[in-house]
């Protein structure tokens, strides 16, 4: 038998050959913790069948959803996930206004630990062993201001393969850290090789699964100031 939560839609971004979708519960008006349905296979991703909504629509950022859920599912640091209820179709309640975002953002402090850096990263990284001991993987916050580059990282060494990066300082820290934001990143990679700066906005950031050793801060999604999300 499913349980029914109701979030407020803050990711829909990309993860492998599916999404990662997460929101925060919302009663009434009222804000709750961190949800992350995620899939029963081995990486999680929600495919697009999973997370359609009736009418075959995916969830977008600022909707009000009702996702059925089978039961907790905490993984590590990644204490918000839910295993999702892949017969049953979620469905689109609502609409949350923007004016309305700043009642979600969660409290100004770091961004996990800082302090590991890749080589085009920066405070971008956390090793496996301390984010072990994190309690959740999952933030929602304001920048002032955010510059996305795009780039390929990896030509020096071959790879042409261009991508999105999120440039910005919150809470007295610097960080640079890759966009899986769907609609960005197929924004920002039809412009030239470049900085592109944007003003205040918000931001959903995960802290994603292990990878050799691992875990990457993502930016999972961009709400520009005034606009909507992916």
């Amino acid at each position: 038998m499913s349980i029914t939560k109701r979030i407020v839609c803050l990711a829909n971004s990309r993860k492998l050959q599916g999404r990662c979708i997460a929101g925060k519960e919302w009663t009434d008006g009222k804000v709750g913790s961190w949800i992350r349905p995620v899939s029963a296979r081995e990486h999680q991703e929600v495919s697009e069948y999973e997370r359609q909504y009736e009418n075959g629509e995916d969830p977008c950022v600022f909707d009000i959803v009702d996702i059925p859920l089978v039961k907790p599912l905490p993984q590590d640091y990644q204490s918000e996930n839910w295993l999702l209820d892949p017969d049953s179709c979620w469905k689109k309640t609502g609409l949350i206004d923007w004016k309305d975002l700043s009642t979600l953002l969660d409290p100004v402090e770091t961004l996990w630990i800082d302090g590991h850096s890749t080589y085009n990263g920066r405070n971008d990284k956390i090793p496996l062993s301390l984010a072990e001991r994190l309690k959740g993987s999952l933030r929602f916050i304001q920048v002032e201001k955010l510059t996305l580059k795009v780039f390929s990282p990896g030509e020096a060494f071959g790879n042409s393969k261009r991508r999105v990066q999120g440039i910005f300082r919150y809470a007295e820290q610097e960080y640079s850290l890759w966009v899986t934001d769907p609609n960005y990143e197929r924004t920002y990679l039809k412009k030239n090789d470049g900085l592109y700066a944007l003003d205040r906005s918000f931001l959903t950031v995960s802290l994603g699964e292990p990878y050799k050793g691992d875990c990457y801060k993502l930016i999972a999604t961009v709400i520009p100031h005034g606009g909507r999300g992916g």
